[in-house]
């Protein structure tokens, strides 16, 4: 009973903090500045005051930062969900691969030539620093959303450069010092066998666990998303005992899930998506309770941090990355926004700790490094992005909170409801639902429009953006999709440069 006043008092001072946390996307909104900002430079602050809280091990560290980008990775995977994904397949791949290993290289070499790195220290740190975290850029746009493929590929590039970079730093880290092609041989290796076992592993854990999903009922609601969170780690673990990217197979899996009907799915959504965002905050805490502010002078790791990020920020990333973005069709204001907007997150803390643990004496320097590094592009890179979304007139959206719902549960999976969004120059924008050549084997049940319920009748007409509920039969299921998706031919071409 001696432990029960201190511990109740801890308990309520970490949940006050977690509250805290959680409002502070609140001023996020009104001051432009992505929350993690406040958590890196809240956690840095306090190690600084109260230097037991910078007392966690590294590999305490290293493993909660895992769980917590399993979580993030997989989250964003179904988010993105295969559709969206295969709208811009190719270049979220071409942009995850190519330009994560441009932006290693080329800060790699900034650091050797500007501030004396070897190169095996330098190869790290740039590897650290290359993958983005577009997580940052919608936590600062707040309830505005990118539309357009700008947003896609910001959204998988982030997912694709994450297992990309940290299976180059274990690249890096297997072929160690040595030198010559031998070192170099090992690093693809290695790098090659992360990548396809993971995407190996990704695919087959995915189907699997929507096999299960579907077919293995559970006897209580909360237990749906407990038992995919799961299931997520399992396949984190099966691809990397398999010697892959259990980080590339989340990802994946979570793609393979994001559009596909299950039972419980948009709880399973909400919960997973809450999670996350836990895991973010998680994640930029740890980073800051592990920097002494008072050191980062001793190292001039401020003055090389900020050299870093200002050449990520206006050279490496526009100029060349810029170039491994040319082959993609994009409008001139999209590949402007998505060049500025490779914001870095959680990542780099989780390779900053693997730095960590080569006990080179220059590591804790590099980690300094990031730190700087990660606190500028989120605070300073990551504040204008709200200004330049604007100033490039992009397509932007203003997702409105929706606290209420309405809607039935079904014992089984209900085979003719369908889900549509009205697409603008859709047959059934700006149409009355009784013109809608629907026939007698559909109907539609509910209509919702900015949040608001709809009064469903036959004179009601549809607008674009408008949400449906549609009944419809089997055989007449695709005609009525295209009634609320199908564009007329001969828009103008969106990939042109303007």
């Amino acid at each position: 009973m001696d432990d029960a006043v201190p511990f109740g008092a801890t308990l309520g001072i970490v949940c006050l903090v977690g509250l805290l946390a959680v409002l502070s996307n609140r001023l996020s909104t009104r001051l432009r500045v992505p929350a993690p900002a406040f958590f890196l430079v809240g956690a840095a602050v306090a190690s600084d005051l109260v230097p037991a809280l910078g007392g966690l091990g590294i590999t305490t560290v290293q493993r909660l930062v895992t769980v917590a980008l399993v979580v993030i990775l997989f989250d964003g995977g179904m988010h993105i969900g295969a559709a969206r994904f295969r709208s811009a397949a190719g270049a979220i791949v071409w942009l995850g691969v190519a330009g994560t290993v441009v932006t290693a290289a080329a800060l790699a070499a900034a650091a050797h030539r500007l501030f004396g790195f070897d190169w095996y220290l330098s190869l790290l740190l740039g590897t650290a620093l290359a993958p983005t975290d577009p997580a940052v850029v919608f936590s600062v746009l707040g309830r505005r959303e990118i539309s357009g493929p700008s947003g896609v590929l910001l959204e998988g590039e982030s997912g694709a450069n994450d297992p990309v970079g940290i299976a180059l730093l274990v690249a890096i880290l297997s072929a160690g010092t040595a030198a010559g092609w031998g070192a170099i041989g090992t690093g693809l290796l290695v790098f090659a066998l992360q990548m396809v076992v993971g995407a190996v592993v990704g695919l087959v854990g995915g189907r699997a666990l929507l096999v299960f999903m579907r077919r293995v009922p559970l006897p209580s609601e909360g237990l749906y998303p407990l038992r995919v969170l799961a299931s997520a780690g399992v396949v984190f673990g099966v691809a990397t005992v398999l010697q892959g990217s259990g980080f590339l197979a989340v990802f994946v899996a979570g793609i393979v899930l994001g559009d596909e009907r299950a039972p419980y799915k948009r709880e399973i959504e909400r919960f997973h998506s809450a999670l996350a965002s836990l895991a973010e905050i998680v994640a930029f805490t740890l980073l800051g309770l592990t920097v002494q502010l008072r050191t980062l002078p001793d190292g001039r790791a401020w003055s090389i941090g900020l050299v870093l990020a200002v050449l990520m920020a206006f050279v490496v990333r526009p100029v060349l990355v810029g170039l491994v973005l040319l082959p993609v069709r994009m409008t001139r204001g999209e590949r402007v926004f998505v060049l500025w907007s490779g914001l870095k997150g959680a990542v780099p803390v989780l390779l900053g700790t693997y730095i960590l643990t080569t006990h080179d004496p220059g590591a804790l320097r590099v980690y300094d490094v990031v730190f700087v590094v990660v606190l500028f592009s989120v605070v300073v890179s990551g504040g204008l992005v709200p200004w330049l979304a604007t100033r490039l007139g992009l397509p932007m959206r203003v997702v409105e909170p929706e606290p209420w719902a309405l809607g039935l549960r079904f014992r089984d999976e209900p085979q003719g409801m369908h889900r549509f969004t009205v697409a603008p120059g859709a047959p059934a924008d700006g149409a009355s639902i009784e013109a809608l050549p629907m026939g007698e084997n559909a109907w539609v049940s509910f209509v919702s429009r900015a949040g608001a319920l709809v009064q469903v009748r036959g004179e009601t007409v549809l607008e674009a953006g408008d949400e449906l509920l549609v009944l419809a039969e089997p055989d007449v299921a695709d005609e009525v999709e295209g009634l609320f998706t199908a564009v007329p031919a001969g828009p103008p071409d969106v990939g042109a440069e303007g």
